[in-house]
């Protein structure tokens, strides 16, 4: 089989909302090489956002329908495809490159894989999979930085946690990824939380609620960013972001892409009266959003995105989280259908 099934692999993933952009050095390519097999591409690339029962997929490529289903559940058990069961009946459709395809495999990350990923994140990737709004990922405050008056649920991480009956923890794909090329942080990498409302009996990685308690007052503590999806319900995950490794806090850093993460609905403010200038909260940002001026901490408000991570560091309660003008408030889209049907709009893609 030519390379024409990866081509279509990856025109189909540019076509979900989260887009897959195609590049002019078609390094797309060999990334999706490293991750399908020849004919796992060709049927990938028949699927779309839709989930689809298994006799229309099977009908539509020409498979036996146990042929197919017996494809589609390999893919499914390696995050290359999503499933569910409707009514009765199996359903798949394509899962996205991120977030997706790319976080399930974080096990085929090695170094040849990481610098393909790396090169194509700075040839053009990067914005084209950011600059998209609504963004991938929005932040959440750290706990207890902003007022319980404000916070909503859906901004409150402990909430989102709370609510779920299992939990599992992986190791950061962003920073796991940069480590290979040579480019690692000192920061906690086995904190990738998962949750879900239900219980999943002999789930990989899980753990209990109190051990992932305390990896979100871990990542707290290393100055690391809370964010999750970027819908209002269905959250399950939390990554806990540094700026030099996390994709998406790069994209803002090193790229400028403005909106690679949506902001939580708060921006820091320092009182200058009781701010020592010690510097520990410009250490902590992991956006370069505070600076020194005349030995104070100053926020430009314009870059802050409301992680709390200069609330939690500061000795002198000199920082707090304020909540933002009204007309300033964004809501994330209600679930990930209407984050979808939003991104494709945006796109000037609407199905």
């Amino acid at each position: 089989m030519s390379d024409e099934a990866y081509h279509q692999l990856a025109d189909a993933l540019n076509k979900l909302p989260n887009g897959f952009p195609r590049l002019e050095s078609g390094i797309e390519i060999r990334i999706l090489k490293k991750i399908f097999e020849p004919e796992e591409a060709w049927l990938a690339g028949q699927l779309t956002r839709r989930m689809e029962p298994v006799d229309a997929i099977a009908e539509r490529v020409g498979l036996p329908e146990r042929e197919a289903l017996r494809r589609l559940k390999s893919m499914r058990s390696r995050g290359l495809i999503w499933g569910d069961i409707h009514d009765g009946r199996r359903r798949f459709r394509l899962a996205p490159f991120i977030v997706g395809i790319y976080e399930a495999n974080l096990e085929r990350i090695d170094q040849e894989f990481a610098q393909l990923f790396e090169e194509y994140w700075a040839q053009g990737g990067a914005k084209g999979l950011m600059s998209p709004q609504p963004a991938l990922h929005r932040v959440v405050p750290a706990q207890d930085t902003a007022s319980v008056e404000w916070i909503l649920p859906y901004d409150d991480v402990r909430v989102l946690l709370e609510a779920a009956q299992t939990f599992g923890v992986r190791d950061c794909i962003c920073r796991v990824q940069r480590h290979e090329i040579g480019k690692a942080c000192d920061a906690p990498v086995h904190n990738c939380l998962w949750f879900a409302p239900m219980v999943l009996p002999g789930a990989p990685g899980t753990i209990s609620k109190e051990e992932a308690l305390a990896i979100l007052d871990e990542a707290e503590e290393a100055a690391l960013v809370h964010s999750v999806s970027n819908v209002e319900r269905g959250v399950w995950y939390v990554c806990n972001c540094c700026g030099c490794c996390c994709g998406i806090l790069r994209g803002l850093n090193e790229l400028g892409v403005e909106g690679s993460v949506a902001a939580a609905n708060y921006y820091a403010v320092i009182d200058p009266d009781a701010c020592t200038g010690c510097g520990i909260c410009i250490d902590r940002c992991q956006v370069g959003a505070i600076s020194d001026d005349g030995g104070v901490s100053v926020v430009d408000r314009a870059r802050c995105i409301g992680c709390g991570l200069c609330v939690t560091g500061c000795p002198d309660d000199a920082a707090h989280l304020h909540l933002k003008p009204e007309e300033e408030i964004i809501h994330p889209p209600a679930d990930f259908e209407a984050w979808e049907d939003a991104r494709l709009a945006y796109r000037g893609m609407a199905d």
